[in-house]
């Protein structure tokens, strides 16, 4: 899979209550989680973030709370993929299972600044500074995590495998 997008920088430790604040915790709506997503580090980031932006942030992403809604008010943002230092494990999961890609590339997100251009790609494993030319190698998903990406989160990537698997079952 290929990203490719405009940075929006943050620092270290944006824990879950800062990507999402808990006052707009009573939907799981991810158009409605969009609109305040970031709001209390910046607030006017959900009125100026585009679909196919980046997040690149420093150490311990999604620390805080498990919610499921952060990521989904990032995803519901049009974010294509956050890129850190490292995450919290919770926050990295949950935003697996949504399908947002998470890449931990810790020079990448040191060296980008606001209003870069990244290009990441999730199969050959790097991102790509086209501000600078650097590029910088990251783990690959492996296939089952890359499916659950692809089919835009777990509960699409299960539907998928059990309609191929009744579809299999038809055939026979």
């Amino acid at each position: 899979m290929l990203i490719r997008g405009k940075v929006w920088k943050f620092g270290d430790d944006i824990d879950t209550d800062v990507i999402i604040p808990a006052r707009y915790l009573v939907t799981i709506d991810p158009a409605e989680l969009a609109k305040h997503v970031m709001e209390d580090i910046d607030p006017s980031f959900a009125g100026k973030v585009q679909p196919g932006d980046i997040i690149v942030a420093g150490k311990n992403f999604g620390c805080g709370s498990s919610r499921e809604h952060a990521p989904m008010a990032i995803k519901g943002a049009g974010v294509a993929a956050v890129v850190a230092e490292s995450y919290a494990r919770i926050f990295f999961r949950n935003a697996i299972n949504i399908g947002l890609p998470v890449i931990e590339a810790a020079d990448a997100a040191r060296e980008a600044e606001n209003g870069d251009i990244l290009e990441i790609d999730t199969d050959e494993g790097y991102v790509l500074n086209t501000r600078t030319g650097k590029s910088y190698p990251t783990a690959r998903y492996d296939a089952y995590i890359q499916d659950i990406i692809d089919a835009g989160g777990l509960m699409e990537a299960v539907t998928r495998r059990v309609q191929a698997r009744r579809g299999e079952q038809q055939v026979s």
